[in-house]
């Protein structure tokens, strides 16, 4: 059975490969060619899996808006500007972020091989999606790698002191390579990831106190106030630090690697471009392939044993990933009508009748 009612008044589980089939026929009436709209889909419904809804097929609605409004560009495929070994400065086009990134990371790992390391400084990428998908084609190559990325959007992030928003959720990820169960971070630097709020939004949940304001700079727990106007704001995390971070990423990713930063000018628009400056390092080449591992697992083992609040074990970064996928796989994917909804909506704008999207996903009647 590919798509089952879970509480028939509010939401349904699908399985990965139904919604893979439903985001893919939208991406492909938007114009990309059958390679692309498949490598978009299943980048988006691997982030539903890997339990980061915020970044999933939900994105598609935002995606389709870009699309008809001129920022998001079909088939387009990375710009070398600039080659120099182990620095790389490319330019997407306001393509796909999910293809952007791909082939940012193609060359960055090439080079990384030749070299030991590789800076690679991607600009204008439409949304890049989960962060830790380029970490994790990295680590398949057997290289660390650190990512920031900023937002040029509308921003939805108020500085530490501030009332109102100035910046975009900045994340920050790194990859480090493991014999089994790589190290993946991967975190926004503002309390909760945009994306989650429209997901608590679409589900008619509060969100819990101290993560965002309202458009008067108020403390809420309403997520409509990332969502539709007037608009709030998030908070960074960890007050002055995850401010500092966000800022130190904006420089990075936006003014340095990306030529663009988050401000007023780029406000009201559907489209997500996102700067991303990577480092991507072979830990072969800097003479601590087999040190490396064996005085990693040492201390991470001696980590793990810290006696665990809940009684089973200490997480590492990437291990909440992974269950979630387990669990995936076992029981599918679950949207809210709300979100299921706003995706067949944006089909529709596209032209796909409602008809033939849900055909995609049969089940039982």
């Amino acid at each position: 059975m590919d798509v089952s009612s879970t509480r028939a008044t509010d939401s349904i589980a699908f399985s990965p490969a139904a919604l893979t089939r439903v985001a893919r026929a939208i991406v492909e009436r938007g114009g990309s060619e059958p390679g692309e709209a498949t490598l978009v889909a299943e980048n988006l419904v691997l982030a539903n899996a890997t339990g980061h809804a915020s970044h999933g097929v939900g994105m598609l609605p935002r995606y389709v808006g870009a699309l008809l409004e001129g920022g998001l560009l079909p088939n387009r495929h990375v710009h070398v500007e600039l080659d120099t070994g182990s620095l790389l400065r490319l330019d997407a086009g306001s393509g796909y972020g999910q293809v952007a990134g791909r082939e940012a990371m193609e060359l960055g790992i090439e080079r990384a091989k030749r070299w030991g390391v590789c800076v690679v400084a991607l600009a204008r990428s439409h949304h890049l999606g989960r962060i830790g998908h380029w970490a994790e084609q990295c680590l398949e190559a057997g290289l660390v790698s650190l990512h920031f990325v900023n937002v040029v959007s509308r921003p939805i992030v108020a500085p530490y002191g501030g009332l109102d928003a100035r910046t975009g959720t900045n994340p920050v990820c790194i990859g480090i390579p493991r014999p089994v169960d790589p190290i993946v971070l991967d975190f926004a630097t503002s309390r909760l990831a945009q994306g989650k709020t429209r997901v608590a939004f679409n589900r008619g949940e509060r969100l819990p106190p101290g993560n965002i304001i309202d458009d008067r700079g108020a403390p809420s727990t309403d997520p409509r106030y990332t969502v539709i106007p007037p608009f709030g704001a998030l908070l960074p995390f960890g007050e002055h630090k995850g401010f500092g971070l966000s800022v130190a990423v904006e420089l990075l990713a936006g003014a340095l690697g990306g030529g663009l930063t988050c401000r007023e000018r780029h406000a009201g628009k559907a489209r997500i471009l996102n700067g991303m400056l990577s480092i991507l390092i072979d830990p072969e080449q800097l003479g601590r392939g087999h040190g490396f591992v064996a005085e990693a697992e040492a201390y991470l083992d001696w980590l793990r044993q810290s006696p665990a609040v809940d009684g089973e074990h200490v997480m590492l970064p990437g291990e909440p990933e992974r269950i979630a996928r387990q669990r995936c796989a076992a029981h599918g994917i679950t949207l809210d009508l709300a979100t299921w909804n706003e995706i067949l909506t944006a089909g529709e704008r596209l032209g796909l009748p409602r008809a033939e999207c849900e055909a995609l996903v049969p089940h039982e009647r």
